[in-house]
């Protein structure tokens, strides 16, 4: 199956050539560091690329001050991973290990050679792509968890984390090394938390915050006008962000839990066309927003559209949760549709303790060697089910109906017949959730024999009632009876994507009469740039 990026291990590299760093001679500046001095800090802004002219520079853990992995980086090699192209923070600190020359581009001049010179570009982003990988599978980016085995909250940025490709380890709350680690910070032990580096301890411990420290959180301002916002960072947003860039437009991508979206939860995508042997949808997304942040989009994740509004000069704001506001001249709502809260008693206190609408390494983990239940007959609730029986004990399939070979694609109900620890049960509910911090067991409705009966599981997994995401439109665009947004010729416009309100367009999911397939989304995302560009360049 495909990743997201090469093997560093086994990855062959192509140096950067004497004319790239001749082009780089010409923006940048040589700077010379001692043994020990760093040409990076972790947690710190990114603001150059260092590119080793002589001697030797290692990556540093922020959480030991040692050296990261066994190898280090020699002349013609150079420092940095995929934060560098967010303008985030570094994961990682850069050190000098014997007296080192170093040729230090400033960050936007290094971006400006990599757009002119694609060649430049390729090996720098494949570098750091396949870096980020290492870090990640290796858990030593300097984010550490501690307590997600108890606490919601914490479980909530594992999530956030591991869905949007950031490197962390996690320790159980009573563990030694836990205790360790927090009469380093100075906090009560047996008490859950989260810390970057060190001692820096994230308070409160949300995905706002975490995004914070590492730079992803950026400021937004009313006056700073973009050409294009794109609201939802699936694959169609993704798309329109790449798109957008890559044909001059300066866009934002908002996004208010992680880029990919639904599709990014998905374990495995075999039907999407170049991909033979699978890919994982956050890491077919996660490729979109490299090649989007290449051409100079920019991300902000995680910030939730909560309104919007059109000003006499025509321009459109997006409120935001935390009351700033993005302005641009045109909107691209890519919001798609969210698994609605079901009607049981207490769920509130039950979701992300038990009740879940992901399932992913970080859901996984939680619930291994367990009894798992599933609610749905789509695609998503077969490929969680494929993917949860991997660790679980048995994993039970829940649908409402008398069958799934209406809803689900015939070669993942296929696998899920064949599957030994996967039953499917039709023609069930459930109606009631137990358990007083975390989920413990889940009442189930058989419709067959008229009986209740229930199932000892920790993870509750719901993927069925999705509804839009188009509340935050604020009226300002006409939606159907189901509250998707109308588009073309049901608003008298000539554009397939083109809404009621002139500047605003909507793709993907969320778009009435859309077609839910990752191909189809992409695609609607790549095709409405063109609309936004008219829009756009007529405006001005």
């Amino acid at each position: 199956m495909e990743q997201f990026a090469a093997d560093l291990a086994t990855m062959v590299r192509t140096p950067l050539t004497e004319a790239h760093v001749a082009a780089m001679r010409r923006v940048g500046k040589e700077v010379t560091l001692q043994p020990g001095e760093l040409i990076q800090e972790a947690g710190a802004p990114i603001t150059m690329f260092p590119y080793l002219l002589e001697g030797e520079l290692e990556a540093v853990d922020p959480r030991t001050n040692a050296r990261y992995s066994t190898s280090s980086l020699g002349p013609g090699q150079f420092f940095g991973e995929l934060n560098f192209l967010s303008g985030g923070n570094a994961l990682m600190s850069g050190r000098a290990v014997v007296e080192s020359r170093v040729l230090c581009v400033p960050r936007e001049a290094m971006l400006r050679l990599m757009s002119e010179i694609p060649e430049m570009s390729d090996i720098v982003i494949t570098v750091m792509a396949a870096r980020r990988r290492r870090i990640m599978s290796t858990q030593e980016g300097g984010l550490t968890l501690i307590g997600g085995d108890v606490d919601r909250d914490v479980r909530r940025i594992a999530s956030f984390a591991s869905r949007n490709r950031i490197p962390y380890s996690e320790l159980d709350l009573h563990s030694d090394e836990a205790a360790v680690v927090a009469e380093r910070c100075g906090l009560q032990q047996g008490a859950p938390f989260v810390v970057f580096g060190a001692d820096q301890v994230i308070d409160p411990p949300t995905p706002r915050a975490v995004a914070r420290v590492l730079g992803q959180d950026i400021s937004l301002h009313t006056e700073d006008v973009f050409d294009v916002i794109v609201v939802g960072g699936g694959p169609a947003g993704v798309a329109a962000g790449v798109y957008a860039g890559a044909e001059g437009l300066r866009a934002l991508v908002l996004e208010d839990v992680a880029i990919g979206g639904q599709a990014g939860t998905s374990s495995r995508i075999e039907n999407y066309m170049g991909f033979p042997t699978g890919i994982p949808g956050g890491d077919l997304v996660g490729r979109g927003e490299i090649q989007a942040m290449k051409f100079g989009t920019r991300f902000a994740t995680p910030r939730r559209a909560t309104g919007l509004r059109q000003c006499t000069d025509k321009l459109f704001h997006v409120m935001l949760e935390d009351g700033q506001e993005a302005s641009a001249r045109a909107i691209v709502a890519a919001t798609g549709v969210q698994y609605r809260r079901l009607p049981w008693e207490g769920i509130e206190r039950l979701e992300g303790a038990g009740v879940y609408y992901a399932a992913t390494e970080v859901e996984a983990r939680y619930c291994r060697d367990s009894e798992v239940a599933v609610i749905g007959g789509g695609n998503s609730a077969g490929q969680a089910a494929m993917f949860l029986a991997r660790t679980a004990r048995h994993v039970h399939v829940l649908v409402r109906g008398p069958g799934l070979a209406a809803s689900m694609s015939d070669y993942l109900l296929s696998r899920l017949e064949a599957h030994p620890r996967i039953t499917i049960h039709t023609r069930t509910q459930v109606v009631s959730l137990h358990g007083r911090d975390m989920l413990d067991s889940i009442t189930i409705r058989d419709a067959h024999s008229g009986q209740d009966w229930t199932l000892r599981t920790n993870a509750l997994f719901v993927m069925v009632g999705a509804a839009p995401n188009t509340t935050w439109l604020s009226g300002l665009v006409e939606l159907d009876e189901q509250g998707f947004v109308k588009t073309g010729t049901s608003v008298s416009q000539p554009s397939g994507y083109a809404t009621s309100c002139p500047g605003i367009f909507a793709v993907g999911d969320v778009r009435a009469g859309s077609v839910k397939r990752v191909a189809s989304a992409v695609g609607e995302g790549s095709v409405v740039i063109s609309d936004v560009w008219a829009h756009v360049n007529a405006s001005s």
